[in-house]
């Protein structure tokens, strides 16, 4: 529309608004120009040319209104001015921009009433603050910990209110995506794989003095524990060692190489060599100890750490890998299971995965520890989507992954995600009201949404600086940081890690769809597969269009897997077998509840693996650990690897009691001495953690798990 056909009368009665009253009740200067700015980002949204001139125009108009609706002296309510603006746009025609306009003042409203529950939630938080969070078993309860959910409660407000674009917090908020850790939103990027080698090597500064390269084991594994939880600090996810076996050799007297070789030691030399591996599992039972017990990252929580081992076939590799397993094994100081490290297991045949193959013992001894510990975990080196890397892929225990690299050299380390957003898969279903197709439009409409959050964020990120990031950046962790100064951005390192676009709820949308799961039908599976990888299609486009690492996510969904539900139960009333409980089903995952063996569940759940290219991993539940079976676990495992499986584990109660440390299935009260205080460890969704702690939809996710039948006839022997 013209602007010459504007309504736009002289204002001859001399008076002018000098002060308006706010919703609080202040008085303020008046200030034209607020009118005239929200007038213009209203006429932006809806495409408008010259908007700051129709916006000056409008302004100037309401303006002329005001002086004759508001006598001299009289202050009007800012509700009544924006009732103006909005009288003055349909009077000139322009009822688009009215209904915007209107539009981004009810979402004001709605934001001014946030930051009123905000302001009730600090309030909450500082009188009684529950055990752990919705979002993370592994946060605590004390100052440290509020200051986290009051600081992270603050910054999810700002980033929601006043940064994300309109179009993407309406979307995060109503349930259709969400934007994972959006406390950190600007202010860091997601996880590593940490470049152990290059920091032991040549030293490091933590920023209080420079801390030199270490001559012996102990000193290393300590190191490494700080490195850990300096990068830890920085970041916002997980923290880990992409081959602490490798890492770690060197730094093991080089004297063992010859007696471990020996066949016929003499009384000193095999005192020796006791003397050596004594060191070296005192070194690793410290880096279990300290990892357990730096309380350093934010919410008093320790370093989220996954540490990766089993393919070093050298002599002091194998003995570093030896001892860490029996040092995990004997846990902490009353032999209480440790819930870091995540401990990551390499399998690939020639080295470890067959019985003529040199590390064969150690994979043995891995079995056993996992059947009593639950860790390791075991990623599959010989699967389609690592084979091609030999055995560099590695794996965090929430289930990350990175190799791939367009900027440089395809590696996990020195690299990490930078941010991930997740897909609410059930919504779209719901929505398609049984249409397949109609359920693909929806998905390539929140495809095309979630690439232009995770590109926002990404331009947020690069106005980071090193010194904003000082231990990763500053300290030349990540791939491309050796030559940046502090006031650079952190750009150059940053490209070289990953956008990630996950999804929950496979199982749930699957049954709206076609009225079954995966694990009930070939036409669910099929219908299932199909959509797993047009996310990982769109993924890989992302990569050519937008020039960025981008990977499809098997979210590991802790507290999101309540929160959608919520929110479409809210919106969407009871759905028989889809909102009528309180969580949603994990990624891919056959739904917990759902009777079926281990290895249906493994066959699959396998071939969902190779499209999550940024990480994925199934689950067997058992009843019991399987510390006396670890002929069953292999076997399970070797169906994994036929299954084309990537990375997986194994889920059983472990019940000890914190008075006198007895482990075992405890009902209610220890058997030994009769205590009710018991800490229950189970699995999160990649990691450990005990149960009190559980967000609210994995504790029901949790009463729901069934175990997986089929692995008690699995015998032990050869």
């Amino acid at each position: 529309m013209a602007i010459a056909k504007f309504v736009v009368k002289p204002n001859n009665e001399g008076k002018e608004i000098r002060e308006v009253r706010k919703r609080d009740g202040r008085v303020v200067a008046f200030d034209a120009s607020k009118i005239t700015k929200a007038i213009a980002k209203a006429a932006d949204q809806v495409g408008l040319q010259r908007s700051q001139e129709i916006a000056a125009l409008m302004t100037v108009e309401v303006i002329r209104i005001l002086d004759q609706e508001f006598p001299q002296f009289t202050t009007p309510h800012v509700e009544n001015i924006q009732d103006v603006v909005i009288k003055v746009l349909k009077e000139n025609n322009l009822n688009n921009l009215a209904e915007t306009y209107l539009s981004y003042r009810e979402e004001r409203n709605k934001s001014r009433a946030e930051a009123t529950n905000l302001l009730h939630q600090i309030g909450d938080i500082i009188k009684e603050s529950p055990i752990g969070i919705e979002g993370n078993a592994n946060v605590g309860h004390n100052f440290s910990a509020k200051l986290l959910q009051i600081a992270s409660a603050a910054s999810k407000w700002y980033y929601e209110n006043e940064m994300l674009p309109p179009e993407i917090s309406k979307a995060h908020k109503n349930g259709y995506i969400h934007i994972h850790d959006l406390d950190s939103y600007g202010k860091t990027i997601n996880c590593m794989q940490i470049p152990l080698d290059k920091l032991l090597d040549s030293g490091f500064s933590t920023g209080y003095g420079f801390i030199r390269s270490p001559k012996r084991i102990g000193s290393a594994a300590a190191l490494m524990c700080i490195i850990l939880q300096s990068s830890q600090n920085d970041m916002y996810g997980g923290q880990s060692i992409p081959w602490m076996d490798k890492s770690l050799a060197k730094y093991v007297d080089p004297r063992y190489d010859d007696l471990a070789k020996k066949q016929n030691l003499n009384s000193e030399e095999n005192n020796l060599k006791l003397a050596i591996e004594r060191e070296v599992f005192q070194a690793m039972e410290a880096v279990v100890h300290n990892l357990n017990t730096m309380h350093s990252r934010a919410g008093s929580q320790v370093p989220f750490s996954s540490i990766n081992l089993g393919t070093d076939t050298s002599i002091r590799g194998r003995c570093v890998t030896e001892q860490f397993l029996k040092a995990f094994n004997a846990g902490l100081g009353r032999g209480e299971t440790p819930i870091f490290p995540n401990v990551v297991f390499r399998l690939k045949e020639g080295i470890n995965f067959l019985p003529d193959d040199p590390n064969y013992d150690l994979y043995q001894l891995a079995l056993k520890v996992a059947g009593r510990r639950m860790n390791p975990t075991f990623s599959f080196m010989d699967s389609s989507m690592n084979k091609p890397f030999g055995d560099l892929p590695a794996y965090m225990g929430c289930r990350s992954r990175l190799v791939d690299n367009i900027y440089g050299e395809s590696t996990p380390e020195a690299r990490g995600s930078i941010a991930p957003v997740s897909i609410n898969l059930p919504r779209l279903a719901i929505e398609a009201n049984g249409s397949i197709e109609q359920f693909f439009q929806n998905l390539d409409e929140v495809l095309a949404l979630c690439e232009k959050q995770l590109l926002h964020r990404v331009n947020v990120l690069k106005e980071r600086k090193v010194s904003d990031i000082p231990f990763v950046m500053g300290e030349h962790l990540y791939m491309g940081s050796d030559n940046l100064t502090s006031t650079d951005s952190i750009w150059e390192a940053m490209k070289h890690g990953s956008i990630n676009i996950g999804f929950i709820g496979l199982a749930e949308a699957l049954q709206l769809l076609v009225g079954v799961h995966h694990g009930q039908s070939a036409e669910a599976q099929e219908l299932g597969l199909k959509i797993i990888k047009h996310i990982r299609n769109y993924c890989d486009d992302i990569v050519e269009r937008d020039q960025l690492n981008c990977t499809c996510y098997a979210t590991p969904a802790e507290g999101l897997s309540g929160r959608f539900i919520a929110i479409d139960r809210k919106k969407f009333g009871l759905i028989p077998g889809i909102t009528d409980k309180e969580f949603y089903t994990n990624s891919f995952h056959v739904p917990v509840d759902y009777e079926i063996s281990a290895f249906k569940k493994i066959e699959i759940e396998g071939p969902y693996h190779k499209y999550c290219n940024a990480g994925h991993i199934s689950y067997i539940e058992v009843e019991a650990p399987l510390v006396d079976n670890p002929k069953a676990l292999e076997s399970l495992h070797r169906a994994m690897a036929s299954a084309d499986m990537g990375y997986a584990g194994v889920n059983f109660p472990i019940d000890e009691c914190v008075d006198c440390a007895y482990s075992g299935i405890i009902d209610k009260e220890c058997p030994i001495c009769g205590s009710p205080r018991i800490n229950r460890v189970r699995r999160v969704t990649g990691y450990l953690s005990y149960l009190h702690r559980f967000t609210t939809g994995k504790k029901a996710e949790y009463e729901k798990r069934r175990s997986h039948n089929g692995i008690n006839s699995i015998k032990g022997g050869d």
